[in-house]
């Protein structure tokens, strides 16, 4: 079985950061582009943006510019999420996912999701 998995959540006071990883199991993620997702209790899904297999970040989301970055470890196969000056209307379920095809964003249909990490920004 072949999944994405999500690591890194807890719990940070406001201002503080994470960085959250994504890796896939048995599989070779440099070669895919990934999207970050987050979702909240009674809130919509809100897509983050994109990495393709480049390194290249596409539709990074107002709410985090400047924030957020979205960057790649090509020798551990890894994508990541790196969160800076955290608030805490960014606690949240965070979600990376692929279609398990493209390398190159936008991903038009996410066919592979990991089962999230929790974080919770809180004084």
């Amino acid at each position: 079985q072949v999944q994405l998995v999500e690591s890194g959540g807890g719990l940070v006071q406001p201002g503080g950061s994470l960085r959250l990883s994504c890796v896939a199991s048995g599989d070779n993620l440099n070669l895919l582009a990934i999207g970050w997702f987050r979702q909240a209790p009674g809130k919509e899904r809100e897509g983050l943006g994109c990495i393709s297999s480049s390194g290249e970040t596409t539709d990074l989301a107002e709410s985090v510019k400047g924030r957020f970055t979205m960057g790649r470890d090509y020798a551990k196969n890894t994508v990541y999420l790196q969160m800076n000056s955290l608030k805490p209307e960014d606690s949240a379920v965070y979600y990376c996912a692929t279609d398990w095809v493209v390398a190159v964003c936008p991903i038009d249909e996410y066919d592979g999701w990991g089962p999230g990490t929790q974080v919770t920004v809180s004084s």
